[in-house]
């Protein structure tokens, strides 16, 4: 059962102290090990992190040990109540570089209010003393960490790591979200557009856009979460790639049947229509931006597959 903190005893807090610093040097070691391959110089900077908290918990241990004993007591930080949380690293690997460093910074500031709170349970002088030392050091952390990242951050390593995340993100997020859109923007087409000048309904015409577009981004989402695990390829958790594909495909459907949601046929197509125009639009821009093509190319490429599938559709839903 968790414990109150301030029903702890003198040793307790001591051993607390030592498992926290324990568990945020294993987490600067993880981050400091997923970040090596494509940023090495914050890799770096978590490694000196982490030979700081290795410092931190040896001088707790020494104390410990003066006072107390070789026996140092199991207590984690989950066995306290309210007392500092950590999110698994593997929790926040998908997140971006700078977001890594926050997150380091709010460890730092929460370690730093513990050993003050700490300090003021302690009734020995050299524990007091060497608690309010750690608190201060947390507190000049981030200034140390800032001294690091300008040590081993140079332009050309910033720019390098900037590079990389960009590469990053374009691998988990922007090629299975462009891949989700395309789909669902340009195979929805004849479904949409054939139902809709069969019927010339637009009741219809939304509830056969509606069922292709949530369809198409279920088996999109599937598709993406199984087609590899990102360990060999670099393109991140299966997982975040399904739900990124699928909403992209799903939204990339319903774009232009919503339009059919509008009782009268005709403006209805026409708004359909326009919208078809802006999706591929975007996705010229999205290839333009992030994957360098041309924009004229990407352009021409996109609205020639859709404008024959729209025909196809078209030509089907009139036959």
């Amino acid at each position: 059962m968790a414990k109150n903190f301030k029903d702890l005893s003198e040793p307790e807090i001591l051993a607390l102290a030592i498992s926290n610093e324990e568990t945020d040097g294993r987490i600067y070691a993880d981050f400091a090990a997923r970040l090596e391959d494509n940023y090495p110089a914050t890799a770096q900077v978590f490694e000196e992190m982490e030979a700081e908290e290795d410092n931190h918990r040896r001088q707790l241990i020494d104390e410990f040990r003066r006072r107390f004993g070789e026996h140092i007591p199991l207590i984690r930080r989950e066995e306290v109540k309210g007392f500092i949380t950590r999110k698994p690293v593997w929790l926040i690997q998908t997140l971006g570089i700078e977001t890594v460093r926050r997150y380091a910074e709010s460890m730092e500031l929460e370690t730093q209010r513990f050993y003050e709170r700490a300090a003021a349970r302690i009734s020995d002088t050299s524990t007091r003393k060497l608690l309010g030392d750690l608190a201060e050091a947390e507190r000049h952390h981030v200034e140390i960490a800032d001294a690091l990242e300008k040590q081993h951050l140079t332009r050309e390593a910033k720019a390098d790591e900037d590079r990389a995340q960009r590469r990053l993100f374009v691998l988990q997020i922007v090629q299975p979200g462009l891949s989700g859109l395309m789909d669902g923007s340009v195979s929805t087409l004849a479904p949409v557009f054939a139902a809709a000048f069969a019927t010339r309904s637009s009741h219809d015409a939304f509830l056969v856009g509606l069922a292709a577009s949530v369809g198409a981004g279920i088996s999109m989402g599937f598709a993406e979460a199984l087609s590899d695990d990102g360990s060999l390829t670099g393109r991140g958790k299966p997982l975040l790639r399904g739900i990124v594909c699928g909403l992209m495909t799903t939204a990339g459907g319903i774009g232009h049947s919503l339009p059919y949601l509008i009782p009268n046929f005709r403006t209805a197509t026409a708004l359909a229509v326009f919208v078809v125009a802006i999706e591929l639009l975007v996705i010229s821009w999205i290839r333009n931006h992030y994957m360098d093509t041309p924009f004229l190319r990407a352009a021409l490429q996109v609205i020639v597959g859709g404008v024959c599938v729209f025909l196809v559709g078209i030509l089907i839903g009139s036959a």
